[in-house]
């Protein structure tokens, strides 16, 4: 069969994928959570689930693509945003056929992801599936407060347009203010953010912020610890994210 993936790119399968790699993490956690006899391959970064035993292939920006190659995939899973279109084109050129995923919205994540396992693997719609689109389903809610969402610091950068995180966000009831911003991740002055009328959320992850490290930086805005996996990653982590970011966010 013939698929188109996210991005138009016309993917030829033979047969349903058995061998896959994956070099986005939060596709790796969703294939080892649907079908893990199928991965067996994924990034130093694909951390979950815990105790996740596959061959690694590096980063995800700088896969080892010799190492994936080896590993023999019948299809290697890739993310616009997270991957490089260079290593892409190596990997197709070498043969290897790749499914690329473009993902900005919570609906687009679902719908992407459904696509994967119904149409690409052949394996139904898994039940964590069902259960994040009850849960992040329905019209975006006004928003009742402000926020910004770091990402780094030293130099400082946020979440800014058109990003999974900020259409996460927005279905949680919050304003992101710098939804606006010229760039996907800006750089932003600190000072700009230190206001009485703004929250911080500080994910430790990319960066690691931690009571020690981040909230120290505002004396006006309010801050709060969140996780980023529940921030940033789409799959089976989207289930019970609500709850979780929200009683983080109020505490």
């Amino acid at each position: 069969m013939t698929l188109a993936d996210d991005l138009a790119y016309a993917v030829s399968l033979p047969t349903p994928p058995r061998r896959v790699v994956s070099l986005v993490p939060s596709i790796t956690e969703a294939l080892a959570t649907t079908c893990p006899e199928r991965l067996v391959g994924a990034t130093d970064w694909c951390t979950h689930p815990e105790g996740l035993a596959v061959q690694r292939v590096r980063g995800t920006k700088n896969p080892d693509l010799k190492a994936v190659a080896a590993l023999a995939p019948d299809l290697v899973v890739a993310n616009k945003e997270e991957n490089r279109e260079l290593d892409v084109r190596r990997l197709r050129d070498a043969g290897v056929p790749v499914w690329v995923t473009d993902i900005e919205t919570v609906p687009a994540a679902l719908d992407s992801l459904g696509r994967l396992f119904a149409e690409v693997l052949a394996v139904g719609t898994p039940d964590w599936l069902i259960a994040a689109r009850d849960e992040w389903g329905g019209p975006v809610p006004p928003p009742v407060v402000d926020v910004a969402v770091a990402i780094w610091r030293d130099p400082w950068m946020a979440v800014g347009r058109d990003t999974f995180t900020g259409d996460l966000v927005a279905r949680l009831g919050w304003r992101n203010v710098l939804a606006d911003a010229s760039e996907r991740y800006p750089h932003v002055d600190v000072a700009d953010l230190d206001r009485d009328d703004l929250v911080v959320l500080l994910p430790d992850e990319p960066y690691v912020f931690t009571a020690a490290d981040g909230p120290e930086a505002f004396t006006r805005a309010r801050t709060a610890l969140v996780s980023g996996r529940l921030l940033t990653w789409y799959g089976p982590s989207l289930v019970g994210a609500r709850a979780s970011l929200t009683a983080a966010f109020e505490r």
